[in-house]
């Protein structure tokens, strides 16, 4: 058992009550799974005959609108409907929104070409003043492009109703981790995340590995524009084995490591609008699609051995060949699986069902959507409500659903910030290990003083969630109304007894609201 402690906040008497919530409902219940994690039997899921449980497993968060809306589904249609989603229909206010930005509305190699002559141009200025607000300028810009990818993220996430989909796409997205702030890869994000992953992500693992691989935000941010035959760096190479597929610990070499380099030589970025030109007997190998460039004059021709095996394939298609032996290892399928496991389930996810993942990776040829459904239909999942820890992400996001349910936000600006402030920012995790996934990362006691300020801003309605930014901002009433329905039918169920007699103790509705979006149960899932 765990008790998540608080250091002293500025509000002392929310601070009162909240200790004595803490106090009284005691921890919330992330620990183990009874036997060391291992289940042997339990009912699915879908037995526990409560929408809420498994809405709020399979969601980023249940709200009011979604369990109304599958009340008479049930888990199974409800699976088969995320694993297989048809194209997300969403709120005309959230379409609007979107469609609104520049990442929407501009063809990302058109936006980065115009971009990186808009830095050429100020590189060249000879006036140290003009040249300093040109330099600004344009990383003001390049800022304001992450931001609104990073914005549509969290609007698909609070109302797309693919939810398997929206947390399977940030979960790749820290999977094959980029950092928005190397170079100039701000205004590529959007496309990264749009072209490269959320299509892919319920589908066939090498699918997703490939159009990762040959983005140029992944080129650009693990420096493989820079590897070429005679200058080989090892960056991308490493962790393409060690952070993307193979796994730490799996068997593979150093050897492996400078054999898939040099695979790798010749794949880039190409910013300029026209191509190289190139010597006769090299131009049938010269492949450039958008950004993406594989230049043969960069490339390393001689045989090489990977994992092994010899590969038999030319240009690109020996790095197509590599990436489809990597993808299809056992020590892969393991790897994918167990994270998908503790990301889905708990830190240490039981070993049982990891293998049998693992086999339903390797038996289906890498099918994202049939491995996960292996973990959700298996009793084990069954038996994991409560027992998985919020990371920032999954914490704002769940709070935010819950509490204004399907109200358009008009400002992300909120959300964006409270992820900073809690270290989990997106797109901004500096090394490519991707953010933990583990409780311990998270549930520090100055975390936790956070989170608690972050539901006082949800639950009193005060967050400026509502209030968009710009010279004439528009403001709409939006005042969270918790204790509702959901509440009463599902919720209030699984609450301790601790817990609902803190809140019993609220002096306001705005009080109420803060308490129940800050107690233990609302930090896990």
């Amino acid at each position: 058992m765990k008790t998540y402690c608080l250091s002293r906040t500025s509000h002392p008497a929310h601070w009162t009550r909240l200790v004595l919530l803490l106090a009284l409902s005691g921890c919330a219940a992330t620990g183990p799974l009874p036997g060391g994690g291992m289940v042997t039997s339990a009912a699915p899921v879908a037995a526990n005959g409560d929408g809420y449980k498994w809405l709020n497993r399979l969601t980023w968060g249940a709200s009011p609108s979604a369990v109304d809306a599958n009340a008479n589904k049930g888990f199974d249609a409800y699976l088969t409907q995320q694993l297989h989603p048809p194209a997300a229909r969403l709120p005309e206010a959230v379409n609007t929104q979107i469609q609104a930005m520049t990442i929407s509305q501009r063809p990302m190699v058109v936006l980065v070409q115009e971009l990186e002559q808009r830095n050429k141009d100020a590189n060249a200025l000879t006036d140290d003043e003009a040249k300093k607000a040109a330099q600004q300028s344009y990383q003001q810009e390049l800022n304001r492009l992450g931001r609104e990818a990073a914005t549509r993220h969290i609007l698909r996430d609070l109302y797309s109703p693919n939810q398997v989909q929206e947390q399977m796409t940030w979960f790749w997205l820290n999977h094959f981790s980029v950092f928005q702030y190397k170079s100039n890869i701000r205004p590529m994000l959007a496309d990264y995340e749009d072209s490269a992953i959320r299509p892919r992500a319920l589908g066939k693992f090498r699918d997703l590995l490939k159009a990762v691989a040959f983005h140029p935000v992944m080129l650009r941010y693990l420096d493989n524009e820079q590897n070429a035959s005679g200058r080989i760096n090892e960056n991308f190479a490493r962790e393409l084995m060690e952070l993307h597929t193979l796994g730490v610990g799996s068997g593979y070499s150093q050897r492996d490591v400078q054999e898939l380099a040099r695979v790798l030589t010749g794949v880039g970025v190409n910013l300029q609008p026209n191509n190289p030109n190139l010597k006769p007997d090299l131009q049938g190998y010269y492949v450039r699609r958008g950004l993406f460039e594989f230049n043969p004059a960069r490339h390393d021709f001689g045989p090489k051995q990977l994992l092994g095996q010899p590969l038999h394939a030319k240009g690109l298609a020996e790095v197509d060949e590599a990436l489809d032996r990597l993808a299809r290892q056992p020590a892969t399928a393991t790897f994918i699986s167990r994270k998908l496991a503790q990301y889905w389930l708990a830190d240490e996810p039981p070993r049982a069902l990891v293998e049998r993942m693992g086999q339903t990776f390797q038996r289906t040829d890498g099918d994202i959507a049939e491995t996960l459904k292996t973990m959700f239909t298996a009793p084990e999942f069954g038996q994991g409500a409560g027992r998985k820890f919020k990371d920032p992400m999954r914490y704002v996001i769940s709070a935010v659903r819950m509490a204004y349910d399907d109200k358009v936000i008009l400002n992300a600006g909120p959300i964006l910030n409270w992820l900073n402030r809690m270290g989990e920012p997106l797109y901004g995790r500096q090394t490519p290990d991707g953010y933990p996934l583990n409780e311990a990362a998270w549930a520090s006691p100055g975390q936790m003083a956070t989170r608690f300020e972050i539901a006082k801003a949800i639950g009193t309605g005060n967050a400026g969630l509502f209030r968009s930014e710009g010279p004439q901002p528009v403001e709409r009433a939006a005042f969270p109304q918790l204790s509702n329905a959901l509440y009463y039918q599902s919720i209030a169920r699984t609450l301790s007894p601790g817990t609902r007699k803190a809140l019993d103790q609220a002096a306001s509705p705005q009080e109420w609201n803060t308490f129940l979006l800050s107690s233990p149960e609302m930090m896990t899932r």
